[in-house]
């Protein structure tokens, strides 16, 4: 646990968490929507600070990124807590659950670092849930990983605030994000969330000139409407670049869409097609045979 960075103090022990933009309110002992940050005595804490909850070392692709540090490993930890509520999650154990509710031991930057040396992994990844609402962790591990010449990865939902984005993106060399959708009723419905703060942040990344790789899950009857998918692909050209790399993965039915059926191959195909009008790289994720 560690005292939060980003949040207001409000009157009778009362915070403001200006993480995210749900702006959380929180009263004493009241912990904010990502299940991380908790208001103890009027002082905001992050619980999952020295606190993950999954460590593995993966190949760079599976982040996914392609088209940075190709055929490494990298070394990946996931916290727990997600300031979104997708119903189709994949890691839902871990990103709708509370940091209270795992018992974990300690492990700290400064270890992290070292066993990314031993794993010999020239980067980081931090991933698997929502890296961003573990923000303080992140940044302190990021920062040590630098001095000691590590790459930084952040595979994140881009559902932060300008403020604590433009702090973080000093320490990190490359982003994988989740665009959901184009459409803000999707982020609504889906997600618990807005579209426009997405979109601010992959801006934010193209003007610092990050690596940045897109990541889209297309969905049955949910985002899988081609005109949109159209409309999604001329944004990221106008906005971030026809040299974005644009990764396409099929759903799988899970979490509370586990009544739908997986995306067929042929809508990811002519999803594909449609994106390399404007895209000059684009993948197909998720299927069981190379589509490349």
């Amino acid at each position: 646990m560690k005292q939060a960075l980003f949040y207001t103090k409000k009157e009778n022990k009362k915070v403001q968490c200006n993480l995210c933009p749900h702006l959380c309110k929180l009263n004493d002992k009241q912990t904010g929507i990502c299940g991380v940050r908790k208001n103890i005595n009027g002082i905001l804490y992050s619980l999952s600070y020295n606190h993950p909850i999954a460590i593995n070392i993966d190949p760079i692709e599976k982040k996914p990124l392609y088209n940075f540090m190709p055929n490494t490993k990298t070394f990946s930890i996931g916290m727990v807590g997600c300031n979104f509520r997708c119903l189709n999650c994949q890691n839902w154990d871990l990103s709708q659950r509370k940091a209270e509710e795992f018992k974990t031991k300690e492990i700290t930057p400064e270890q992290i670092i070292k066993m990314t040396k031993d794993s010999k992994c020239p980067s980081i990844s931090y991933t698997y849930s929502e890296p961003g609402v573990s923000i303080e962790y992140v940044l302190d591990t990021a920062k040590l990983a630098k001095k000691n010449k590590i790459k930084n990865v952040v595979v994140s939902n881009g559902y932060i605030n300008q403020e604590p984005l433009k702090e973080i993106i000093k320490y990190i060399d490359a982003f994988n994000i989740d665009l959901k959708s184009i459409n803000d009723d999707f982020y609504k419905k889906v997600c618990s969330g807005k579209l426009k703060p997405v979109l601010e942040t992959l801006k934010t990344i193209k003007k610092y000139k990050k690596h940045l790789e897109i990541t889209f899950l297309v969905i049955p009857t949910k985002n899988d409407n081609l005109k949109e998918i159209e409309k999604m692909c001329i944004w990221i050209k106008n906005n971030l670049g026809k040299d974005t790399p644009l990764h396409i993965s099929r759903f799988f039915p899970y979490y509370k869409l586990s009544n739908l059926e997986p995306t067929p191959v042929e809508t990811l195909l002519k999803a594909r097609k449609i994106a390399e009008k404007y895209l000059k790289y684009v993948h197909i994720g998720n299927v069981p045979v190379n589509l490349e």
